[in-house]
């Protein structure tokens, strides 16, 4: 019976699902496990099932006792795997694409809206026992009705918030990407072409990051991309840590060369830089993104649909590598 070994839990309905199709084991603990752990599982696993927090390097993945021929990832990212290694090895890999679109970009709305409106500051000032009641000049935000919205990368997530915004807040959208979408793809979200990641920085109110991760995208936010952005623009981060250099946004933060920023994910999570914490104008969130019930589960059946394929000799209609 073809084993499979998740390094984190999943829904319940997905592991019970999985059950049926495959001998299952769990990391029944839910905590990060170590390269040596994963590797330890992988001498006896058919396919690993790992998230986007878990580094699968190629010292990993040519684990000389190693008896994967598939990695399955819940996640559409996979910068975190090294798949020149998985393929000069013949392993599989597959991803979970087009079902966390509608969940990111929600999320990616909530931190514009609850930065520019100051929500965290409130929230906290709040909870601390420090409000001392309504007043006409506490802690004014900004509105981003018909404010430019500035998309760095534009992908799926970022073409459903592109209409949230645009539909829900009048925001005019821009964006950046090394490919230009086709024309109804920017009609549909009223979307205008930045030819240069220059252009887009100056010109928006909010810059949102939808981009992938991996070398091309390393430090692409940094100390003078942030000096280029309005004095009153808002950073927000839903794709990868790595591409913000933090140190250079909690300056920026510092200095007032920004207004604010928001983010779900970060360089080295889960530590997050202490200048970040301390920064009073930016919402920190732990990687929520696609965090909703209807999402996590539609990824794992996804993830199943891509392990069904396999187990059967058919081509799983994720891969990847």
């Amino acid at each position: 019976m073809t084993r499979i070994f998740l390094t984190r839990r999943w829904p319940a309905e997905v592991e019970d699902h999985l059950r049926s199709m495959a001998r299952v084991e769990l990391n029944k603990d839910d905590r990060a496990l170590s390269a040596a752990e994963i590797a330890a599982a992988m001498e006896h696993a058919d396919i690993l099932c790992p998230t986007v927090s878990d580094a699968i390097s190629a010292d990993v993945i040519n684990h000389p006792a190693s008896a994967v021929k598939m990695i399955c990832n819940y996640g559409a990212g996979y910068d975190h795997i090294d798949l020149d290694a998985c393929r000069a090895r013949g392993i599989i890999v597959t991803n979970t694409p087009d079902v966390l679109s509608e969940a990111t970009a929600e999320l990616a709305l909530a931190l514009m809206l609850m930065v520019a409106r100051r929500a965290g500051e409130g929230e906290r000032e709040l909870r601390s026992g420090r409000w001392s009641g309504w007043r006409p000049t506490h802690m004014l935000g900004t509105s981003l009705a018909g404010k430019r919205l500035g998309l760095i990368g534009f992908g799926r997530i970022a073409q459903v918030l592109a209409r949230k915004a645009g539909a829900g807040l009048g925001m005019k959208i821009l964006y950046h990407s090394r490919r230009r979408a086709p024309p109804d793809v920017e009609a549909a979200a009223s979307a205008h072409h930045c030819a240069s990641l220059d252009e887009l920085i100056a010109s928006a109110d909010v810059v949102s990051l939808h981009c992938p991760g991996g070398q091309a995208t390393e430090g692409l936010i940094g100390a003078e991309q942030l000096r280029r952005m309005k004095p009153t623009a808002l950073l927000i981060n839903t794709a990868r840590g790595s591409v913000v250099d933090e140190t250079a946004l909690a300056a920026a933060l510092r200095d007032g060369a920004i207004a604010g920023a928001g983010l779900d994910v970060f360089r080295n999570e889960p530590r997050v830089s202490r200048d970040l914490i301390e920064a009073p104008n930016i919402v920190l969130l732990p990687h929520l993104g696609s965090a909703t019930s209807e999402t996590r589960i539609a990824m794992g059946m996804r993830a199943a649909e891509n392990l069904e394929a396999w187990i059967a000799g058919r081509e799983p209609p994720n891969r990847i590598a």
